[in-house]
């Protein structure tokens, strides 16, 4: 394990400091527009970005998702025609969905109620913020699989904050009237999407410098969309999860409260972004020993990963209970509220990493769809109990429903990959050898 941890160390110090840089970058664009422009609009922001992340991760289709594992199987075999092929077909759902959205948009917002309010009068900007987003969702997967994670997270994690952010100072120096908000995404969508198309660019160069094969492989569409269709659905639940909630509490809560709830998202997202580097730099080499049927290999690095990941996440819990009200407070001493609640969302990591990357494990064995009946078990879950606890307990309440809706979905992942493959990937396997003397 210490051998593991080492080699996973340097990697996934960096991307944490990077995402840790861009983190920084957030909290003062958020602070400022909630101490400048006041919580309300905050939480009209952090609406508007919750649907363009749902929106821009939806659009590939799932092929943002799969391209890690897959450009990773692709590179080790040498099948640079695969990549190419991967990589087209990604940027074509991409364009299609952005088609069909932009154009139905306007007339499904009825169906959003606050979320749609916030959105419907910058429609346009955020379409084109979402595309560019996407772009960056499959340029990165490309790169982790393919060894480079650094550059794979740089888009998202250090420009986009920096575009926001020069977005609100322009706003503040130049912008004259009141609607500022629109400004800030027009001035968003345009600056991200050059950074996408550099993204791309840098991408291309290094699918290019793969040595073709004499005998190109043929694609293997019917293999993609056979993981990607139940991906789309577990990434979306899992990675933009807080997304979601801010939908679902939009009707609960007032804009303020909504405010404070989203900044608390926000920290949490660092943390588990945090963790999933970890995952993400181990996983080419979890793929490689599932690649070659290495069971005990292949046991062995999810177990060690999962056991450092857990105790991330408890770390994590104990240090927002602490500092969570100093650091809350720069965006006004209402937002110091949420420290508590954030300390109990923590929690949830520690729970998730504990049970292991289960959707992996499935998907690995050639059962992705095994995953569903739990991510809409843990839905379930959060929708219910939101609807129970936060209008008699406010932010406490909904962090207490998002532990609860995280606790059940991974437990029942777990049992599923469990019962489907008869592996158990979460820390329990390491108990017996942290007993040996």
């Amino acid at each position: 394990m210490i051998e593991r941890l080492r080699q996973l160390a340097p990697q996934s110090a960096l991307i944490f400091g990077a995402r840790l840089l861009g983190a920084g970058l957030v909290f003062v664009t958020q602070a400022a527009i909630a101490r400048v422009w006041g919580a309300g609009t905050l939480g009209d922001y952090l609406l508007i970005i919750a649907t363009v992340n749902l929106i821009a991760f939806a659009m590939p289709l799932g092929f943002n998702i799969i391209a890690s594992y897959f450009a990773a199987e692709y590179a080790a075999r040498g099948e640079r025609d695969l990549q190419w092929s991967l990589f087209r077909s990604a940027y074509r759902n991409v364009a299609l969905v952005a088609l069909a959205v932009f154009l139905a948009g306007p007339f499904a917002s009825s169906w959003f109620g606050e979320a749609a309010a916030a959105v419907r009068h910058v429609w346009l900007p955020a379409m084109i913020l979402a595309v560019a987003m996407a772009m960056v969702f499959v340029n990165g997967a490309f790169l982790v699989g393919m060894k480079h994670p650094l550059a794979g997270f740089a888009a998202d994690v250090i420009f986009r904050p920096l575009v926001m952010i020069a977005g609100v100072i322009a706003v503040m120096v130049f912008q004259q009237g009141t609607d500022h908000l629109t400004t800030l995404i027009w001035l968003a969508a345009l600056g991200y999407a050059v950074v996408a198309a550099v993204h791309a660019g840098i991408t291309i160069r290094i699918i290019r410098r793969m040595p073709p094969l004499a005998k190109p492989a043929a694609p293997e569409p019917q293999r993609w969309w056979g993981y990607a269709l139940p991906w789309i659905l577990i990434s979306i639940a899992s990675d933009f999860y807080f997304d979601i909630d801010l939908l679902l509490l939009s009707s609960l809560m007032d804009r303020e409260t909504l405010a404070i709830f989203g900044v608390c998202a926000r920290v949490f997202s660092l943390i588990a972004f945090g963790i999933g580097a970890l995952y993400a730099v181990a996983m080419p080499s979890i793929v490689e020993a599932g690649t070659h049927k290495d069971p005990s290999k292949f046991l062995r690095k999810i177990t060690d990963t999962n056991l450092t990941a857990a105790a991330l996440g408890l770390a994590a819990s104990v240090a927002m209970a602490v500092v969570g009200p100093f650091l809350l407070s720069f965006f006004g001493q209402a937002f110091s509220a949420g420290a508590m609640p954030l300390a109990v969302m923590c929690l949830g990591l520690a729970v998730r990493s504990a049970m292991g990357p289960t959707s992996l494990v499935l998907t690995i064995h050639d059962r992705p769809y095994a995953s569903l009946p739990a991510v809409g078990l843990g839905l379930a879950t959060l929708v219910i109990a939101n609807w129970l606890l936060v209008p008699g307990h406010g932010l406490m309440g909904a962090a207490l429903s998002a532990l609860l809706s995280t606790t059940v979905w991974s437990v029942a992942l777990w049992l599923t990959a469990l019962r489907c493959t008869n592996t158990d990937v979460s820390i329990f396997p390491l108990m017996p050898r942290a007993a040996r003397p």
